[in-house]
């Protein structure tokens, strides 16, 4: 059986690692390797190709049909006339509803704690070894855990 953790890279890999080889596990069936970090930023816009499932046009495309509606009813007794202002809302609700969704956007990336899987650990163990590895990688401060029979 395959055990598959992923860590930060801290003291706590070490630690594992040696309570592993204290409980029997040989160390020619332990492998650590760490993982490279991505260089380019994460980008804002999707293209056709890529998606992350954030989109920042959303909100505009609400505002901007909203303030458009408005300022057509509205416009009807203002001087410019109803197609001037539904022009005028339209703009201005799709500026606003993009600049909200930018600015939670920013927020939430810089306010999130970054967790990073900086190490996989694998280990092949039998499967009577399971619970041992299991709550040796867990009090270890594992990310993730899996095996593979």
């Amino acid at each position: 059986m395959m055990v598959i953790a992923t860590f930060e890279n801290s003291i706590y890999i070490e630690l594992a690692i040696s309570a592993l080889e204290q409980k029997g596990i040989p160390k020619d069936k332990i492998f650590a390797v760490p993982l490279d970090k991505r260089q380019e930023p994460k980008q804002i816009f999707d293209t056709i190709h890529q998606s992350d499932g954030v989109s920042i046009f959303d909100a505009g495309a609400i505002l901007g049909t909203c303030f458009m509606l408005l300022g057509a009813i509205y416009g009807q007794v203002l001087a410019w006339g109803p197609i001037i202002w539904g022009i005028i809302g339209a703009v201005s609700g799709i500026v606003l509803g993009i600049g909200i969704k930018l600015f939670i956007f920013r927020k939430k990336q810089f306010s999130r704690k970054k967790i990073v899987s900086e190490v996989v650990l694998m280990i092949r163990c039998d499967s009577h070894q399971w619970d041992v590895v299991e709550r040796i990688l867990w009090e270890n401060t594992a990310i993730g855990l899996t095996r593979v029979k």
